[in-house]
Formats: C-alpha cells, structure tokens, sequence
C-alpha cells in the first residue's frame, strides 16, 4: 500500500485485529488455530495527524505484551475505523466522531509496526464477519448497526459486502429524524446519532437534570449513557422515558433499513447495546408498534428479525483478524474465529472472496 519495507520474519504467524472506536480502542492478537492469545483496550483521545495513531499502537502492543509475544512474531494488522476509508490506499478520508480528515492511517501503522496493515470501515468489517455467526441465523443479507459514540450500519447483501459507490453505505446515524434538533457534528440538524447515540443519551439526561427534573440521574457521576441505561434498569422514571425515546428512534431506523435493503436479520452491537435488555426493549415495543400497524412491515419485519449481540463480542476486531489475514497473503487458509464455535473470520474470507476487501 504505502511502499514500506515490511518485515516478515521467519515464524511470524500472529495478526493483529483493531476495533477503532470513538472512545476506546480494542485490539484482539490472535494465533493460526484461532486462540486469542492477548487483547487489550486503551482510551481514544482524538488527535489529527500522526499523533491520532498512538492509542491504536498501545492497544496493539498491550496485547502482544497479553500475549507474551513480540512485535517480530505480528504478520499483520487489520483495523475498523468509523468513517470513510479507501480500502485500497488505507487512508481514512474521513472519520467526523474521530476528528479525522485524510488520515493515511496503513502507511503509519506501517512504519510503526513493519508489516502489512489493511483498514476498512468498522460496521462493514464486523457485517462481513457476521454471516456466519449464530446470531445471524443462516441470513445472506444482514445488517450489522452499531450504537455508540456514533451510530452506523453494515450491510452484507446476497453474501457480499455492500460498500456503496463511495464507499459510505450503511451512515444512518446521519439521517435527519428532528429537523428542528440539535446541530450534528456532520453540520445536519437533528441526525439519528444527536438522539440516539451514547453521546446523545447523555446529553439529553444532563439538560435534564439542570432543568430539575427529579431523578436519581442527578448523583451520578459521569452523567454518561450507561448511568442512564442503569438507572433505567432501576426503574428511574427521567432514564426509562429517555431510553424509550432513544430506543424509538433506533426502531423506526432500523425499520427504514429493512424497507430500503430487504435484509433478513439486523443485529445490534455498540457500546450503548451494552445495556443489554434495557436497551432492546424499547426497539422491539416500537417495531411491534410499527408491526401492528402495518401488512408489509408484519412481513418485512417479523418477530426475531433484530437481535442483540452479546457485549463480549468483539465482531469489528474479529473482522480487523479477517483482514490482517487476507493482508498478508492467506486466503487460502482457514482463518481463526472466536472460541464460541462460531467463525466470523472465516466468513469474512468467503466474503471477501466474493467482493474483495483489499
């Protein structure tokens, strides 16, 4: 990609998969046979240029230290990022909840690490590594959407991974749902991700409170969304009336989804999922309600066409190993997958067979 010199020592046979995020960076080491020998997360703090790489470099080299391996036993690297990518060059176009612009984020993890690096858009990664999951349930057309920081979708139609023309399919955090809202760090007004999003929950919880608002949310300390999603869970009237209003909203966009993509199974993940229950119910209550309303959403969307993924699995890394493998030249191997018995990786490999992510 960037005409590095990489190394390729003799027995390195461990990749590196990366799950860039908008508050923290989780990295997966992995071994041919498909252990996870070492992961490791570190915050994000958002920096442009050559500097914004250095929570990604700690979290790879925290989990080679997990691992108990050295830099020289890496072959490659393979990293989701939140934004526009060109798969091609490994340059991250743009990427707004990171504060990124043209960043040529392969060529510096390149020279940081001297080997090969592949980057590719978060959402589209873990859709990729998705098909075969369990969860899926055998689906060939799915969506993977991401509640956190910011909210995207991955699309996998008819076994291939759909990009879009500009590589952009799936930004429905950016779909304009108030338009009299607030403004959204795209420059809209009223996007999903200022009413859904972790940042969006939390912010909207904070103006309660300082309205006076009587809630339990006033003594927690960060206010942030997993304090309203466990206050939710507690029963705090603020937090469930919010929750719902988020849950709603995410509802009626994974609906739109369905009606534009026909896929067969959305599956939900994202720090703010972490909420577990909490953070579900309010959707299928909505979907049902649209359901209800609807012949053709009855059929488009029937009961277990969302599901939620559980909070330990890390699908974007699991499709950053996907990546790293293909990177360094082994798709004809069988790439490793979690312990769970599922293989995400390896599907991703089929995949990509298909429609090339590198």
């Amino acid at each position: 990609m960037s005409g590095v010199d990489h190394r390729v020592t003799e027995g390195a046979s461990l990749v590196a998969g990366v799950d860039v995020g908008g508050t923290k960076v989780a990295a997966l080491v992995v071994d041919t046979d498909g252990a996870t020998l070492g992961r490791a997360e570190r915050p994000m703090t958002v920096r442009s240029g050559a500097a914004g790489i250095e929570p990604i470099v700690g979290a790879v080299r925290a989990a080679l230290d997990a691992a108990g391996a050295a830099g020289t036993d890496l072959a490659a690297i393979g990293v989701g990022v939140p934004g526009r990518v060109d798969p091609e060059t490994g340059v991250v176009g743009l990427a707004t909840n990171l504060g990124w612009r043209d960043v040529p984020l392969a060529r510096l993890l390149e020279a940081e690490f001297g080997v090969i690096c592949a980057v590719e858009n978060d959402v589209h990664l873990a859709a990729a590594g998705l098909v075969g999951h369990e969860a899926a349930g055998g689906a060939r057309s799915l969506a993977y959407v991401a509640v956190g920081t910011g909210i995207g979708a991955g699309l996998v139609l008819d076994g291939r991974l759909h990009r879009g023309g500009r590589g952009m399919a799936g930004e429905i955090g950016h779909i304009v749902v108030e338009p009299a809202g607030v403004v959204c760090r795209c420059g809209q007004r009223g996007c999903l991700e200022t009413v859904a999003s972790g940042p969006a929950v939390a912010r909207r919880a904070a103006e309660e409170v300082a309205a006076g608002t009587d809630t339990s949310l006033r003594d927690a300390q960060p206010l942030n969304a997993k304090a309203v999603y466990d206050a939710a869970r507690a029963g705090d009237p603020l937090a469930l009336r919010l929750v719902d209003a988020a849950g709603g909203a995410l509802a009626r966009a994974i609906a739109g989804l369905v009606l534009t993509c026909d896929v067969e199974r959305v599956l939900l993940g994202g720090g703010v999922a972490g909420g577990g229950d909490v953070f579900l119910q309010p959707i299928l209550a909505e979907l049902e309600r649209l359901r209800s309303n609807s012949a053709l959403l009855s059929e488009l969307l029937p009961l277990g066409t969302v599901r939620l993924l559980a909070a330990h699995f890390d699908a974007v890394a699991w499709g950053g190993v996907a990546l790293a493998l293909r990177a360094r030249g082994s798709a004809r191997e069988s790439p490793p997958g979690p312990r769970t018995g599922t293989r995400p990786a390896a599907v991703v490999e089929e995949v990509v067979a298909r429609e090339p992510l590198t």
